[in-house]
């Protein structure tokens, strides 16, 4: 039953980082409900991970890695590197990320955030521009010179590829 339930849990991150990513490319905000959401189904997924037999103190390195991705967010939004959604994105995931899979975490996020970069200048410069004019609103938005950067897509493909390293995966795998 326990794992059952963790399994069925740990279809939450996918699902919500996901959705966060999709809806910062498409409106370049990402609602604090999804950062929340997140936030309480790792309460739930911990919950069910200690029940099966995972260390506390495993998971309160999972607590201090969310919190430290937390100031390093609110850090990166005071300097105008990231919008507050995409600082409680990157802080809601790292939390189920924990310690074994930060730095795959980061690196992720860093890769698709240059790849992300590099899409953009494509789509803004002046040969490509022309063409993306006749895309939906969203799609024009992202093209338009000056735009910031939607990096809450980028938070998303990085937390997908760290996710499986992550110790609430690795407490279902095992159990």
């Amino acid at each position: 039953m326990i794992h059952t339930v963790q399994t069925a849990v740990l279809l939450v991150f996918p699902a919500l980082v996901i959705l966060g990513g999709v809806r910062d490319l498409v409106s370049y905000r990402i609602p604090n409900w999804i950062s929340l959401a997140l936030a309480a189904g790792f309460t739930v997924a911990a919950a069910a991970g200690l029940a099966a037999g995972t260390p506390p103190g495993v998971l309160g390195l999972s607590l201090a890695v969310g919190a430290g991705a937390f100031v390093a967010g609110v850090v990166m939004f005071a300097f105008g590197w990231i919008g507050g959604g995409d600082a409680k994105l990157f802080a809601a995931a790292a939390l189920w990320i924990g310690w074994p899979g930060f730095s795959t975490y980061l690196a992720f996020t860093g890769l698709a955030g240059g790849a992300l970069a590099v899409l953009l200048l494509s789509l803004r410069s002046a040969a490509v521009r022309p063409l993306v004019l006749a895309g939906p609103a969203w799609f024009v938005r992202l093209a338009e010179p000056g735009e910031s950067v939607p990096y809450g897509a980028a938070i998303a493909v990085g937390a997908l590829a760290a996710f499986p390293a992550s110790v609430l995966v690795k407490a279902a795998a095992a159990f």
